[in-house]
């Protein structure tokens, strides 16, 4: 297994923007990294595909270490270079077009730590996770920031979980042994294949639009009609316009202001003595 990819010139530049003397290809080792992804993670939690975008912005520059221990010793590697990369024929268990913020990372090479270099090329250093802010944390449910829903448990078929948005600062990224996303390591270089920065940022941001279009428009359609199919509608909706979608949530939020709710919010057009689930424990509030 290999995790090198080609240097050019326009990377070594990106590289040598961090050093006080010119690096060449022959002094450094690079490889690519997922930092992060819009998956449900171990701890119940998921970014947006937005916040990815932001995060693509704020990981550039930030220094790799392990096991999140803040120590100058522990510095290893720095990001140069970051993407948002998504995956078309994947879907999430929340229903979403798999996305994921990719890295490239250099380190020069030394003495030290050739046996580091080794072990990441043998696939013994690979898991990875980032420290990071972010200023809202909302429930998949209901969208609220505070609620009685249970990360965990399932409402009207959807997993409750908590959505990171609207991250402010990276801190670093680190080499862990269970990391809280699955998905989250070294790959290998044809998983880096990027556009270059200026279409990247366009589609970065294209694809935070579309994706929070889509999103709000399926909450607010499921909270309508809890039965709806939410896969089958996720795929109609992005085969609509960017345009198109901006309509359907503006009819969307009409319908929904419009809508008789009873004191439960996510079980609209439910009565508490009808619930299946039994459970009657939900605050009240308004989207």
């Amino acid at each position: 297994m290999t995790t090198e990819f080609a240097l050019n010139e326009q990377l070594l530049e990106k590289i040598n923007s961090f050093s006080r003397k010119k690096l060449t290809e022959q002094e450094v080792y690079c490889f690519p990294v997922i930092l992060c992804d819009n998956e449900i993670d171990r701890d119940g939690e998921r970014f947006s595909v937005a916040a990815l975008g932001r995060l693509a912005k704020l990981f550039i520059g930030k220094t790799g270490i392990f096991d999140h221990d803040a120590k100058g010793s522990n510095q290893s590697a720095r990001i140069f270079d970051t993407a948002v990369m998504q995956d078309e024929k994947r879907i999430t268990k929340a229903g979403e077009v798999y996305t994921c913020l990719t890295a490239k990372a250099y380190m020069v090479r030394t003495g030290s730590n050739a046996d580091l270099i080794a072990e990441i090329d043998g696939g013994i250093k690979k898991e990875v996770s980032v420290s990071c802010s972010v200023k809202r944390k909302k429930c998949s449910v209901c969208g609220a920031v505070k609620c009685r829903h249970v990360k965990g448990q399932t409402y009207g078929g959807r997993i409750c979980h908590t959505i990171l948005d609207d991250p402010d600062d990276a801190y670093e990224w680190s080499f862990v042994a269970v990391p809280a996303q699955v998905g989250a390591g070294v790959s290998k270089s044809v998983c880096m294949e990027a556009a270059d920065d200026t279409e990247s940022t366009e589609n970065i941001a294209e694809m935070a639009v579309r994706e929070q279009l889509i999103s709000d428009i399926m909450r607010k359609s499921w909270l309508g009609d809890p039965t709806v199919s939410l896969k089958g509608f996720r795929e109609y909706l992005t085969t609509l316009t960017t345009e198109k979608l901006y309509k359907v949530k503006q009819d969307t939020d009409k319908a929904h202001e419009n809508a008789v709710f009873d004191d439960s919010p996510c079980l609209t057009g439910t009565k508490a003595a009808d619930r299946k689930d039994g459970n009657d424990s939900y605050n009240s509030y308004k989207i």
